[in-house]
């Protein structure tokens, strides 16, 4: 069994789980919503056999992360992500690592990678670039992205808060099915990320995450400043592979075709044939080849 530690960061105290050899280069695995580190299961053996120390830790409103404080904004915007991520690798003494995720934790790898880049070894982050563009967001996507979307703005409504407080699996086994319509998961697979969601904190993170995106919630106001730096959508300077599955049902392979925009050093994108929106879960020898292909550090 996977040994659970915690470290402490100025507003977290962060569970995660470690492997390899502690004097390997460190690979951060980061999960996404509805999701868990156990989706990784089978993206760590590779790594460790090449040597790399992982680290998977579990994102704020989830499983046994907590925070420490009850007067800190049960925040899930973009900002909080990155900053929970920086403060990781500061609370474990990680100079520079390797940032590698998808949904929620691809956005706060991209995040690091664009403010912090001395932080980022090099980043594979699914669906390309997934820094959000909030001034944006008052513009409608086409009438099939905004169906794709449909808990989005769900969540949007307090009927939508109530549903996933009483509701959090059946919404997240849905969701898996929908996004990922090729993979037959097992409820087994499935029980054993969604345990993680029984955090006390994950309604009002993934509530105000959904709802701060579209510029319906305020953000932490410690955050402000850093938000105000991803509003510049800065481009990321690290080596990145961009693994995006085929059949991803909720971000569709055409939104990242042009995303090497953003991205100023090496860029390769991947599609996936097959694969839906988790890709570590779904195509665990291909996510982990992206993070083994990265230029050394």
């Amino acid at each position: 069994m996977t040994e659970l530690r915690t470290v402490q960061t100025p507003t977290l105290e962060i569970a995660y789980e470690e492997h390899g050899p502690a004097d390997g280069q460190p690979v951060l695995l980061l999960h996404g919503f509805p999701y868990a580190p156990r989706g990784y299961d089978a993206v760590v053996p590779p790594l460790v056999a090449a040597g790399r120390r992982v680290i998977l830790p579990y994102l704020r409103g989830y499983g046994p992360t907590r925070f420490l404080a009850a007067e800190t904004p049960r925040s899930g915007q973009q900002a909080a992500l990155g900053k929970d991520l920086l403060d990781l690798l500061d609370a474990l003494a990680i100079p520079q690592a390797v940032l590698a995720g998808y949904d929620w934790g691809g956005r706060a790898a991209c995040v690091v990678a664009a403010l912090w880049p001395a932080r980022c070894a090099g980043l594979v982050s699914c669906t390309g670039y997934n820094i959000q563009d909030i001034a944006a967001s008052v513009h409608p996507a086409s009438p099939e992205q905004e169906h794709r979307y449909w808990y989005q703005y769900y969540f949007h409504t307090e009927r939508g808060r109530a549903g996933l407080a009483a509701n959090r699996a059946a919404i997240a086994r849905l969701l898996w099915r929908l996004w990922s319509p090729h993979w037959d998961f097992d409820e087994a697979s499935f029980a054993a990320s969604a345990a993680a969601f029984d955090n006390p904190d994950f309604v009002e993170v993934v509530i105000q995450s959904y709802r701060h995106r579209y510029g319906y919630a305020p953000g932490d106001p410690a955050l402000e400043p850093l938000e105000a730096a991803l509003s510049a959508q800065p481009p990321i300077v690290v080596p990145t592979i961009a693994p995006h599955g085929e059949a991803d049902g909720v971000g569709p392979v055409e939104g990242s075709a042009g995303h090497a925009r953003f991205f100023t050093g090496p860029y390769e994108r991947r599609v996936l044939p097959g694969v839906g929106h988790n890709v570590p879960q779904e195509a665990p020898a291909a996510f982990a080849r992206c993070i083994l292909d990265l230029p050394p550090g």
